[in-house]
């Protein structure tokens, strides 16, 4: 029984202390694949994923965002709160983590108002 308990809480360390999938880069200027007309939003730079994907969100103000990202099931399989300048942040999103599935990415303001969403398949 002993064994059974040390070999659970094992597998327990090791799910629970995985490196979160998103990760934030410097903001830069968007390339023409993420740049945006609207004032607020999120967008991919692709569609189909294998390991990782850059993302832009846009913002009115600067402030407290959190990326979420969903499973099919809509069930939260990524959180992160983190904060943003106004205007083009670039983020890079890492998916290896992920099984072979269709995701959506949320975005939402301190207030829980979703700024933007998008969808996204990992191969």
């Amino acid at each position: 029984m002993k064994k059974v308990l040390l070999v659970l809480f094992g597998i327990i360390m090791l799910i629970g202390c995985r490196k979160s999938p998103i990760d934030i880069i410097q903001p830069v200027n968007p390339n023409a694949e993420l740049k945006m007309s609207a004032t607020a939003g999120i967008k991919l730079q692709s569609q189909f994923v294998t390991s990782e994907v850059a993302m832009n969100v846009k913002l009115e103000t600067a402030g407290n965002v959190t990326v979420k990202i969903l499973d099919i099931a809509n069930r939260v399989v990524s959180k992160e709160v983190m904060y943003a300048n106004s205007g083009d942040n670039i983020l890079k999103v890492y998916t290896t983590a992920l099984p072979a599935s269709a995701y959506r990415i949320a975005l939402y303001d301190a207030n829980g108002k979703m700024i933007g969403i998008t969808d996204f398949n990992k191969l």
